[in-house]
């Protein structure tokens, strides 16, 4: 080879290797992960968008259907790809027990009293209150459920009916379905017997279940009329009603709320872009927004306020809608989460 081609090649394999190069890479993009369907369409518009133009910096956003394992495993791995994500309640609690988590900073986000109290934590900033409730489609239904009662009555109401596929909510729900007091739903469910009547009681309705994972899923066996009722998110149906022109009616006494919130992956590569995208999705001026697109309830107090009382009756925080509802025992499920969830596994290949 000749002197001049050789240094050419040495020249060009000295830029290549200058390219790749710790720290001559270019930045991973900042990566927002959330539930998909409706409900993240509306965080990319007042949320995704704004702050991507605000920082000049792309913002990828990412869907997850939820898993402790799935956080785990990517924090175990090293260097996760998720920055900011959002989680259930115990998602939450167990991350932080497990330091899956990044600290919080709450100086950036007006301080732990601008929000309500179950909506703040070491490592997570609630993001919406929501429910999981009885929705049927009011076009073909005239006079719909009332109750999980009614929900279980085949003869009263035939056909289908669909459920997320777990034990938590599921037990809950037949529990309320067998007559017992919402405020007394943890206390039998905690007993041996509580959780052999929530089983006797799915038995009945076995033959006629279908199971859903995805959020989007419900909407779907709705609009498909192939189940009469199934439980959903709430903000799944206000939004769906809204966008698609649905008459999906939603049945809030023996629902049940929780708080989502967003956390930082323990080690993500932006967790600094990460911290300033939650302060910027918790101001009030922006997180007020979100029931104009999708009913969830707000976690931060002025934002809440600032909602028109059109758009507040819609909401699972609104009085009357939290007057026959639960609030999920965050710790029940974390201590009794593996034994149910094995048991209810059994029940289901039976």
């Amino acid at each position: 080879m000749k002197k001049r081609s050789v240094m050419l090649l040495s020249g060009a394999i000295m830029a290549l290797a200058a390219a790749i190069a710790p720290g001559a890479a270019s930045a991973r993009d900042l990566t927002v992960v959330s539930w998909g369907g409706n409900y993240q369409d509306a965080q990319r518009e007042i949320y995704f968008k704004p702050f991507a133009a605000q920082t000049g910096k792309p913002v990828l956003d990412e869907a997850w259907d939820g898993g402790i394992g799935i956080l785990q495993a990517k924090i175990k791995a090293g260097n996760p790809n998720w920055d900011a994500v959002q989680v259930e309640a115990e998602e939450l609690a167990l991350g932080c027990n497990d330091g899956l988590f990044e600290e919080i900073d709450w100086d950036k986000l007006g301080g732990r009293d601008s929000f309500l109290d179950s909506a703040v934590s070491d490592c997570g900033v609630g993001a919406i209150v929501w429910s999981t409730a009885i929705a049927y489609d009011g076009d073909k239904l005239k006079e719909g459920p009332q109750s999980w009662a009614d929900f279980w009555d085949t003869k009263k109401f035939p056909g289908k009916r669909a459920l997320r596929k777990g034990p938590k909510y599921t037990l809950e729900f037949a529990l309320l379905a067998d007559g017992v007091p919402v405020k007394e739903v943890y206390d039998v469910l905690a007993t041996p017997e509580g959780v052999d009547r929530a089983f006797r009681k799915l038995d009945e309705l076995k033959p006629n279940l279908v199971w859903w994972e995805a959020g989007a899923q419900p909407l779907q066996l709705l609009a498909s009329g192939e189940v009469a009722f199934t439980s959903v998110y709430n903000g799944r149906i206000t939004g769906i009603n809204r966008s698609e022109g649905k008459n999906f009616k939603i049945v809030w006494p023996g629902s049940i709320y929780a708080v989502d919130s967003w956390v930082i992956l323990k080690g993500a590569e932006n967790k600094d872009a990460a911290m300033d995208f939650i302060a910027f999705a918790s101001k009030p001026e922006n997180q007020s927004k979100l029931p104009q697109y999708i009913a969830y309830g707000l976690p931060v107090k002025a934002a809440a306020a600032a909602v028109t009382p059109e758009l507040q009756a819609d909401l699972p925080t609104a009085p009357a809608n939290l007057e026959h509802a639960l609030a999920l025992d965050v710790d029940f499920w974390i201590d009794n989460a593996e034994a149910l969830t094995q048991r209810f596994n059994a029940w289901l290949a039976r």
